[in-house]
């Protein structure tokens, strides 16, 4: 037995010896294949069922109204609002207030001057003459009674050129501005012009009446301009259209009284036919005014 197991080692000792050493680097690529072939056969990941997913943008109404676990929103109601532009009148509320404080300091300050203006204007008796000295007599409250009718008159010309859609282009303030203006070089051209034929042909009494009557109608158009003032700038439709119409036809009726008046306080110092007087009318007070406003009108449209 000895000697069996003796002969057995020997023989399997040589077989041994005689195998050849194995490849290290084939063996590591072996591997490397294997364990690319393990990893194309690993299955994508399963998404999770848990999660929703995003099908809409948060933003969107299907985001907003689709059912959900604990709450859902069901006919909604939807509201089209459409964008106005708000145009305020804060200019012409601010220049009605200006123009009351101002009315109410001059009425206050001198109290007596407007008194006497209506009841020298409206009469026609010796008294009458008795009260223009005293008019005469103050400067300074006629000076601000005649700055009055120019802001009056000049909004009152402003909000009816915008009623008839005169004048679309430029702004309300603007306009205001354009009539001030205008009124000013109409009644200082008219000022001037009386005063230098007066004193060029002796008639300095009649060029100063007339001009007296002038201003007073002036004067109070200025105090009568107020409610129209208001009327035709806080009022829309048929208040407003008559608003437009009555103070036209005020500014008419005072206007006719003014050339009435004149007449008869001329005719007293000169003796002066009344076609002539007509002619003097329309030549220096009509067509004068017709002018200007052509003028003004072609100015705006040239601007705006």
């Amino acid at each position: 037995m000895r000697i069996f197991w003796l002969i057995a080692f020997f023989v399997l000792c040589g077989r041994a010896v005689a195998q050849s050493p194995v490849d290290s680097l084939q063996v590591a690529d072996s591997l490397r294949r294997i364990e690319a072939d393990s990893l194309s056969r690993v299955p994508p990941p399963v998404r999770d069922s848990i999660r929703p997913a995003l099908q809409f943008p948060f933003t969107s109404d299907s985001f907003l109204y689709r059912r959900r676990l604990f709450f859902s929103f069901t006919n909604p109601v939807r509201y089209s609002i459409s964008e106005k532009r708000w145009e305020g009148k804060e200019v012409i509320f601010y220049s009605v207030v200006t123009l009351l404080l101002l009315f109410a300091m001059i009425k206050n300050s001198f109290r007596r001057y407007l008194s006497d203006l209506f009841s020298s204007y409206f009469q026609t008796t010796m008294r009458q003459r008795q009260i223009k000295e005293q008019l005469l007599q103050n400067p300074l409250p006629s000076l601000l009674f005649n700055l009055f009718f120019l802001l009056s008159g000049a909004l009152f010309l402003s909000l009816m050129l915008e009623h008839f859609a005169l004048a679309d282009g430029p702004p309300f303030w603007i306009l205001a501005l354009y009539c001030a203006v205008v009124l000013t070089v109409v009644y200082t051209g008219k000022f001037l012009f009386l005063k230098f034929f007066g004193w060029v042909f002796r008639f300095t009494e009649a060029a100063n009446t007339y001009l007296f009557i002038i201003f007073s109608t002036n004067k109070i158009l200025g105090i009568l301009f107020l409610p129209f003032i208001i009327l035709l700038g806080f009022t829309t439709g048929n208040v407003n259209a008559a608003a437009a119409t009555l103070g036209l036809l005020v500014v008419a009726c005072m206007f006719l009284y003014r050339y009435f008046l004149s007449y008869i306080s001329i005719n007293r110092m000169i003796r002066i036919h009344f076609f002539h007087f007509v002619l003097y009318l329309a030549a220096f007070e009509i067509l004068p005014l017709l002018l200007i406003n052509k003028l003004l009108f072609l100015f705006l449209r040239e601007i705006y």
